[in-house]
């Protein structure tokens, strides 16, 4: 103790001696921890094994006096393990000048030698040993203790330290289950027989389909935590409740708003896999296994209402799913063909899923017992679940019998749900075939006596028989009269509907074949085609039985289109309108169209080939068969026509007047920009070679003067021009048309025209020209559209060729196809070569204008618009 002290106080006033102290009380305080490890270590893993099992939830499920002895166990085992540390003591100086010179491999005893004192000698031995201490203490400037080594392995030497710690690191991650523990429950005894039955609930609300929404789930995580306020949900989601664990009497209900009683919704009932085990099992199941077991409830929510599941509950707030609307656009048509045009505007809040025209008897007696079902429409919808839709769908019924009655026809519109929604009736006379034969009518008519009630047979079999009274009077063909003969024979023997059915098909072909021959044949043939490849396009079908239902189409389409034509060709007076016709509707544009059809259809685009489809379809079915015009009203026809062909000629004249007569106005203003460089001696000559011998002027090798009076000339062919305009009209007059406003304005901005070509001045005279060209065009449209009218007041082959309505065919573009009739200006689908060609020369020419660099500054600006560089 004494040495110690004197260490002390020798420290205090020595520098070394201060950083001396200071290294060996660091020493000493990594020795005592090195011996305090080995013995604190197993008061550790105690406090970690305790752990481990306090998060397994072992205190929460064993018993009351288990759980006491458990905590006296580990207190008596921590107590113990405490009572080994009493042999600890302070580590002394030596021990830590031991360490420190062991650790920094110091010779000789560096730092105790700084304590020593000689036994004796002179004054050069006590130099010589300062010096020996002092070079020692700058050996002992730079002294490190480390980390305390206190050697664990050397106690464990079987690891098994590491087992506490990965049981209590499992234990920790189990604490977050059901069935987990937490630190309260050590202090927290409770009694097993309380212990309430693990449980999970899991609950959503999965939207309809139709309705494109994401579900909506109310348990957020293993919890179960109630999403909080209202769940907005569409009207007809479905509710999956899913119970798992429990005991098995957990209640799911659902209170309507508005009702005093909850509906509780009850699990479904799971199915056996092997019915040999459902057999066998019998009333003595444990109860357990059915409190285990996973119980799965459903129900539809239609209805604003709470969930209740086990106490935890949601509102919900019901979007509601509106019933389609549908409405007629415009009335009902029939089609020269005798098909059913009708015009449709739905809308559905989510989507559109079917639509079809209900077709009922008006005037049928209740007693009539009809071998056929009602006639099916279904409306072609623009594109599948649209939420709006408007279009035409175009059917022909004309061999259901029927044809020729008064129907309501009431508009049926679904959504994905099933609702409906319909349409205020209408009634008309469903579009019936018109036979021009007599017989074949007389046959049509037995067919539908007793189709539309089968208790009129005998009455359809005296009708057969009268026929055929005066057979050499009445049935000039031997073989129509045969046939006749065999229908009759079947009509007598048919005892079941089916064979009525069949005796009415057969009536049925037999007036088609003395009607049309083979071109019924041909359009029921087409008809069907369309149908197969409708129904095929519609639920997605392979692209091989596509192509194939494609191919039987187009022979089909060939088919029908010969057969027309040879039909047209048995009478003379029936070419003029299979001419008339080709001037409408041409192969190439069918064959064109279905090819349309066939790559949208391979591309995926299957709701745009349904509606060309379905326009292909409407087409036909407006395709006049090609009846002949009759008497004085086809000669009326025929002028009306020879009179819109003359309009449409002077509309094309004027139109080249007014380029003309640009043309000459652009080059008078360059010549008068650029100082009139082509006028000298030789203008007399350049003038003569102005003309190139065609009627066009070569405006490049021209004078403004020259311009000038070429301008002034064209004012006789804008007179002439104004003159057939006048004779025109006159014309149409007499036919008993009105011609409107639109030619009135044409004739005075004509004159306009006139005047400022007489003085010289082409930019006023192309802006009459202008207006009086868009003047003749309404005043076309307006023609047309009143020939229109004439031609459907007169019924089918009469009147305007009826292949198309408001003045166009069925494909949408205007009558002058060829050349003949006025351009309306309107929008054309399927343009023509011609028009194609012209388009491109017009791009080259405006290409070319911009190539040259001559052209003044603002025709550049204007060129550079029309091709839209600017």
């Amino acid at each position: 103790m004494a040495i110690e002290e004197q260490r002390k106080r020798e420290a205090t006033g020595n520098p070394l001696g201060r950083r001396l102290a200071g290294k060996r009380l660091a020493a000493k305080v990594v020795l005592y921890l090195e011996a305090l490890a080995p013995r604190l270590l197993p008061v550790l893993l105690l406090v970690v094994g305790f752990l481990a099992l306090t998060w397994f939830g072992y205190f929460r499920h064993v018993p009351a006096w288990l759980h006491i002895a458990t905590l006296a166990v580990f207190a008596l085992g921590a107590i113990l393990l405490l009572l080994r540390l009493r042999g600890l003591v302070w580590p002394s100086v030596d021990a830590a000048d031991r360490m420190l010179e062991g650790r920094n491999a110091l010779a000789h005893q560096a730092i105790r030698v700084q304590d020593d004192r000689p036994a004796g000698g002179d004054a050069f031995a006590d130099a010589l040993w300062r010096e020996h201490q002092a070079r020692m203490g700058r050996m002992i400037g730079a002294l490190r203790t480390g980390a305390p080594e206190p050697d664990i392995a050397r106690h464990d030497r079987h690891a098994l330290r590491a087992l506490p710690v990965l049981l209590v690191v499992i234990a920790f991650a189990f604490s977050y289950s059901n069935r987990g523990g937490l630190l309260a429950d050590v202090v927290s005894i409770r009694a097993p027989a309380e212990t309430a039955p693990d449980v999970r609930i899991d609950a959503w609300v999965t939207p309809p389909a139709h309705t494109s929404r994401a579900p909506v789930f109310l348990t957020g995580n293993g919890q179960g935590e109630a999403v909080t306020g209202d769940v907005r949900i569409p009207q007809f989601s479905e509710l999956t409740v899913r119970v798992t664990g429990g005991s098995g009497n957990e209640q799911a209900t659902y209170q309507a708003a508005g009702e005093t009683t909850a509906t509780a919704i009850r699990p479904e009932e799971a199915k056996p896999k092997d019915e040999t085990a459902a057999a066998a099992k019998t009333d003595t199941t444990p109860a357990v296994a059915v409190a285990n077991a996973a119980r799965t409830m459903h129900y539809s929510i239609q209805k604003d209402g709470t969930l209740t599941v086990d106490g935890r509950s949601w509102t919900f707030s019901v979007i509601p799913d509106r019933v389609p609307e549908i409405a007629f656009d415009g009335i009902p048509k029939a089609t020269v063909t005798a098909a059913l045009d009708i015009s449709f505007i739905a809308k559905d809040d989510y989507g559109l899923q079917e639509a079809h025209a209900e077709i009922v008897p008006v005037d049928q007696p209740t007693e009539a017992r009809p071998l056929y079902p009602l006639p099916e429409y279904r409306l072609d919808l623009p594109r599948r679940a649209a939420r709006e839709a408007k279009g035409t769908t175009s059917r022909n019924l004309s061999e259901h019998p029927l044809a020729g009655k008064r129907v309501k026809i009431t508009l049926v519109a679904k959504d994905a749900a099933g609702q409906e929604g319909r349409s205020q009736p209408v009634e008309m006379v469903l579009p019936a075939k018109a036979f021009f034969e007599p017989l074949a009518a007389a046959v049509a008519e037995q067919r539908q006596v007793f189709a539309l009630d089968a208790n009129q047979l005998p009455h359809a079999i005296a009708l057969n028989e009268a026929l055929m009274i005066r057979p050499e009077e009445t049935i000039p063909n031997p073989t129509h009269y045969l046939l006749l003969q065999s229908a009759n024979a079947r009509m007598k023997l048919a005892r079941t509907d089916d064979q009525l059915r069949e005796a009415a098909d057969y009536l049925w072909e037999i007036a088609l074949g003395i009607e049309d021959g083979n071109l019924s044949l041909a359009d029921r043939r087409l008809r069907d085609a369309q149908k197969a490849l409708s129904e095929a396009l519609e639920r997605n079908a392979p692209d091989e039985e596509v192509a194939k239902l494609m191919q039987e189409l187009r022979e089909a389409m060939q088919a029908y289109m010969q057969e027309l034509a040879r039909q047209a060709a048995k009478n003379g007076q029936m070419r003029e309108n299979a001419q008339q016709q080709g001037r409408i509707l041409r192969q190439q544009d069918l064959q064109r169209m279905m090819d349309q059809i066939e790559n949208l259809a391979r591309s995926g685009a299957r709701d745009q080939a349904q509606q060309m489809l379905s326009d292909l379809q409407r087409m036909m079915n407006n395709l006049q068969a090609g009846r002949p015009q009759q008497g004085q009203q086809g000669q009326q026809n025929d002028a009306m026509r020879q009179q819109m062909d003359k309009l449409g000629e002077l509309m094309r004249n004027q139109q080249q007047l007014m380029e003309q007569t640009f043309k000459l106005d652009q080059a008078l203003r360059d010549r008068q920009q650029m100082g009139d460089p082509m006028l000298g001696e030789d203008g007399e000559q350049q003038q003569q070679e102005g003309d190139n011998g065609a009627g066009q002027q070569d405006t490049d090798r021209m004078t403004a003067e020259q311009l000038r009076d070429a301008l002034k000339k064209l004012r006789e062919q804008q007179d002439a021009l104004g003159k057939q305009l006048g004779e025109v009209e006159q014309a149409l007059k007499g036919m008993g048309l009105d011609p409107g406003e639109g030619f009135g304005q044409a004739g005075r901005e004509m004159k306009g025209a006139s005047e400022a070509l007489g003085e010289g001045q082409g930019e006023p005279a192309v802006g009459s020209q202008g207006r009086a060209l868009e003047a003749l065009r309404q005043g076309a449209q307006s023609m047309m559209s009143q020939m229109q009218a004439m031609g459907e007041g007169q019924g089918p082959g009469m009147g305007i060729p009826q292949a198309g309505r408001n003045g166009r065919d069925p494909l949408g573009r205007d009558r002058n196809v060829n050349g003949r009739g006025p351009d309306t200006g309107g929008p054309t689908k399927i343009p023509e070569e011609i028009d194609i060609q012209r388009a491109r020369e017009i791009l080259d020419e405006i290409r070319r204008r911009l190539g040259t660099g001559a052209a003044p500054g603002f025709e550049r600006d204007y060129l550079e618009r029309l091709l839209g560089i600017r």
